[in-house]
């Protein structure tokens, strides 16, 4: 056994946080004064997730508004799989995540007459006006003031592209204890050098999983690291299926990824067809502030049912001058797409947006392996159930990204051992990128046509023949060449994208974000879907067992 020794010259070991969104910056922040800490970003800094979110942050703070009647919407986004214990945590919370960023200077939106001072809007599936936002651009907003806190902040190491490879568990070490997170192996990109970062504890903030569809409204930093290095080390992952299609992404040649945010539609945009027809009362009673899997679907059906592209988004109505105070990005980015919202409707068309499964954690972070944590949209927590309401997932960040720094600050101190080195004595450089880059784009356009929202068995079926074939092909790749950065995700991507399949066949009833035409309807009574590794399988997900309640 090697002999357990303190890192880093009996300096204390650091808390290492793996992705530098909303969900990581919490948790460095509330960490930082008494822990040193260490945020890997693959990318640059200002790409995570958390600067693209648009609508807000959930606050429980008018007059009109409560606790119960924030569960009671998140309950009914979630179409009965949401943990009302969760719900009800992460509501009586928001108050004080709100408080906590006006407190770090996040500016939001005013209104002198509103609570905290603050401009509260509505989005779909919320009964009130809750949602606390910095104009169109809240995620930016809220991003950059606790980034640059962050920086300055003299206890936190930042490492601009440098990506996760591996967990560092006992197994690495060959110890034969109950299995417990070392550190993690990191990929210092620019370098090419894979180093060793023995941590007190990791925190895993890496986000979602969007990557894996060829349309998606997230950024190339969204494919689901996080998920498939949990589930590689023996954590349990649940509602894989469950992936979110925002209703609304722009529809333009020169522009694929862009979010026209929900909060257009809260404040009176209405979806229309070609001919200037609305259709989403045909659809849901709630019209166009339905929930955004009904929204979502809906827009599939008729785009598929006329043969057309895409829908319209209309807001004209709503006056130039509103358009241009509430939603000054949207505005710049049509207008220099030559779309003028003041004056035309908008092309959209539905995109991944949310990863609504994820790593199984309780309320601190915590996963099943000990000295492992996870935050944000990386995780499942039970808050978001079938389909997550708008604006919960930011909220999710902030509140569970303080309670794991607080479950990680009062845990018992622990000597942490010196991992082994990476060896990559058995591996060379590789000879064919394209292998890479065609597998890539094999799995996108699969998930997206078998796995996307709408579903058959022996559409997942063929999907997930192919993702075998292309696991191991990716697989042999892993195991001959030196790392990089786009084999890394393909190997993540691949391993959540046999999760989501997995996940979608088992769950024999339409859904939330989970339509099946073999099975239209929903069951009187389901549960979560939670996927365990099989003992027997040492690599990848292979054989899962799936586990319901």
């Amino acid at each position: 056994m090697q002999q357990t020794q303190d890192v880093n010259g009996g300096a204390e070991a650091p808390v290492v946080i793996v992705g530098a969104g909303l969900a990581g910056l919490t948790a460095a922040l509330h960490l930082a004064d008494q822990r040193p800490v260490i945020v890997l970003a693959k990318r640059n800094f200002e790409e995570a997730a958390t600067a693209w979110a648009q609508g807000g942050i959930v606050g429980v703070l008018g007059s009109d508004d409560s606790i119960e009647s924030h569960v009671r919407d998140t309950q009914d986004a979630g179409a009965g799989l949401v943990d009302e214990n969760t719900a009800r945590f992460i509501a009586e919370n928001s108050a004080q995540a709100i408080e906590w960023l006006v407190g770090r200077g996040v500016p939001f939106s005013p209104d002198p007459e509103g609570p905290l001072g603050l401009h509260l809007t509505r989005e779909g599936g919320h009964a009130v006006r809750r949602i606390a936002h910095a104009a169109d651009a809240t995620g930016k907003a809220i991003h950059d003031v606790l980034l640059d806190q962050v920086r300055r902040h003299p206890n936190i190491q930042l490492r601009e592209r440098w990506m996760a490879v591996d967990l560092i568990t006992s197994r690495h070490l060959r110890r034969t204890e109950a299995p417990r997170c070392y550190g993690v192996y990191a990929l210092d990109i620019d370098r090419q050098r894979v180093e060793t970062l023995p941590a007190a504890a990791v925190v895993l903030a890496t986000g979602g999983v969007g990557k894996v569809y060829r349309y998606t409204s997230n950024p190339d930093t969204a494919t689901g690291d996080g998920i498939a290095m949990a589930w590689r080390a023996g954590c349990r992952v649940g509602n894989m299926e469950f992936i979110q299609f925002h209703p609304t992404c722009l529809y333009h040649p020169q522009e694929r990824s862009f979010l026209i945010t929900e909060a257009l539609r809260g404040e009176g945009g209405q979806l229309k067809l070609p001919d200037g027809t609305r259709f989403m009362a045909a659809h849901d009673p709630r019209g166009e502030l339905a929930p955004r899997d009904i929204v979502a679907r809906a827009i599939d059906f008729e785009i598929k049912k006329h043969g057309i592209d895409h829908v319209w988004l209309d807001a004209t109505h709503l006056g130039a001058d509103f358009l241009k105070e509430h939603f000054p990005t949207i505005y710049a980015r049509c207008l220099s797409l030559g779309i003028d919202i003041t004056q035309q409707p908008i092309p959209v068309v539905p995109a991944a947006h949310y990863t609504c499964g994820g790593v199984v954690t309780d309320l601190n972070g915590r996963t099943d392996l000990p000295g492992l944590y996870a935050v944000g949209e990386t995780t499942y927590t039970g808050l978001h159930g079938a389909n997550r309401l708008a604006s919960n997932s930011l909220l999710e960040c902030v509140v569970v990204g303080r309670t794991c720094a607080d479950h990680i600050l009062a845990s018992a101190a622990h000597a942490v051992p010196q991992p082994p080195a990476w060896d990559e004595s058995q591996v060379e450089d590789a000879d064919e990128a394209v292998v890479i880059s065609h597998n890539w784009d094999e799995l996108r356009s699969l998930m997206w046509n078998y796995v996307g929202i709408v579903r058959t068995t022996r559409r997942l079926e063929r999907a997930l023949h192919r993702i075998l074939l292309l696991r191991g092909e990716i697989e042999d790749y892993y195991a001959n060449f030196r790392v990089s950065r786009d084999l890394l995700e393909l190997r993540n991507l691949v391993d959540c994208a046999e999760l989501i399949v997995r996940s979608a066949l088992v769950r024999h009833e339409s859904r939330g974000l989970h339509y099946s035409r073999d099975f239209p309807h929903t069951l009187p009574v389901s549960f979560p879907s939670v996927m365990v590794r099989s003992a027997s399988r040492k690599s990848g997900p292979g054989d899962t067992q799936a586990l319901c309640g």
